[in-house]
């Protein structure tokens, strides 16, 4: 055996380091997917989230219910703005706008000084028990807070036996589509537009290069056909893979799990055709942008990564920082996985889903039109 050589091992090295800048692509993947993990984390994610977009219905304002709103901004964790009507509030809290509905009853100021101790309504979006939790948990230590700080005057004016026994007011706590809060309901409906994204993207994303590293790209491009013509043929079998992954998770869901279906099932299989073929475009993108089938795969990892953690299926997306906010509104996945909880869990229509629908139509017609773009009908 001869000896090691640390010329030839010298020139080896040479040419496998030429070998890895002839593949820039690669190189900078490799490069951007720790640095954008790291921003997601370091930046994005948030376990405790504040400014939690919320609405007020106030039937008379006037100095109390002034002070309870104040109170409740100076939390941090609630972004107050008035609504009109309890419809209205009821439209935004199905859409996912609000997420907590604060209704001060009539007459509050005088049941106040009367000592009847009146209660606040305040409706809570419980699809996501993450999201509200802090919140909700900080109402109780805001009472205290505010029954000390009542103007003496009103408070001298009710009985000695209600200022001792019973607090000035009380906040009930009303949750909705989730009473008991819990965790399954709010993971298994975002589970299943996860699941179809990391599947349907990883299997079309090799569907061209795998073509034109196994040498039948040549009888493909023979053929008297249309890029769009082969987008469509590519992705229509992974459509029923698709629904087929859909039906097995919602069946297991709904016996095992007791996950409630509130809504429409022909409205929440069309919502997921149309977010199958989203991913299933976008595979067939990076499909025709990428060289080889390692590049392939690395531009859906690089890009499975943010439309999971961005989306709201792990980290509640409200507690996210504005511009994580906008970039995961870009995202299929986020407009999906609201509809998922609207559908299951509230029991939404059409009228409700369409402000999360249409994003995902429009992602889906420019990812085609970027594939059909740069389909390359030769093999140079």
């Amino acid at each position: 055996m001869t000896h090691l050589s640390f010329r030839r091992l010298g020139a080896l090295l040479r040419k496998e380091w030429l070998q890895v800048r002839r593949d820039p692509m690669t190189l900078r993947l490799i490069i951007a997917l720790p640095v954008m993990q790291l921003l997601i984390f370091g930046y994005a994610i948030n376990t405790n989230p504040h400014d939690l977009p919320t609405g007020v219905l106030m039937a008379q304002p006037s100095q109390y219910e002034r002070t309870i709103v104040t109170a409740l901004r100076n939390t941090g964790y609630y972004r107050i703005r008035t609504i009109g009507t309890e419809s209205e509030a009821e439209a935004d809290i199905a859409q996912g706008r609000l997420l907590f509905v604060v209704q001060v009853p009539p007459g509050f100021d005088r049941a106040v000084d009367r000592g009847e101790s009146p209660a606040i309504l305040i409706d809570v979006d419980g699809t996501d028990p993450t999201a509200i939790g802090y919140a909700t948990a900080a109402l109780a230590g805001l009472g205290d807070v505010l029954a000390r700080d009542l103007p003496p005057p009103r408070r001298a004016r009710a009985p000695i036996q209600a200022q001792t026994q019973a607090p000035p007011f009380r906040f009930l706590v009303h949750t909705r589509y989730n009473p008991e809060q819990l965790t399954v309901l709010n993971v298994v409906p975002g589970l299943i537009c996860v699941v179809l994204m990391m599947s349907t993207l990883m299997l079309t994303t090799l569907a061209i290069t795998r073509e034109r590293e196994r040498g039948t790209m040549e009888n493909l491009l023979a053929m008297p056909v249309r890029p769009v013509e082969v987008m469509l043929a590519k992705i229509a079998p992974y459509i029923g893979i698709g629904y087929l992954q859909v039906v097995i998770i919602l069946l297991i869901a709904v016996m095992l799990l007791h996950l409630p279906v509130r809504g429409s099932l022909p409205i929440l299989f069309g919502v997921l055709g149309v977010f199958i073929a989203s991913n299933l475009a976008l595979g067939i993108t990076y499909s025709t942008l990428a060289a080889n089938q390692m590049q392939a795969q690395q531009m859906a990892q690089f890009t499975m990564l943010p439309f999971m953690l961005l989306s709201g299926f792990v980290f509640p997306f409200q507690g996210m920082p504005r511009w994580a906010r906008y970039a995961g509104e870009l995202m299929p996945t986020t407009h999906a996985v609201r509809i998922m909880r609207g559908v299951l869990l509230k029991g939404n229509g059409m009228t409700d889903i369409l402000p999360d629908l249409w994003p995902i139509l429009l992602f889906t017609a420019i990812t085609v039109l970027v594939a059909v773009r740069f389909y390359r009908e030769t093999l140079d």
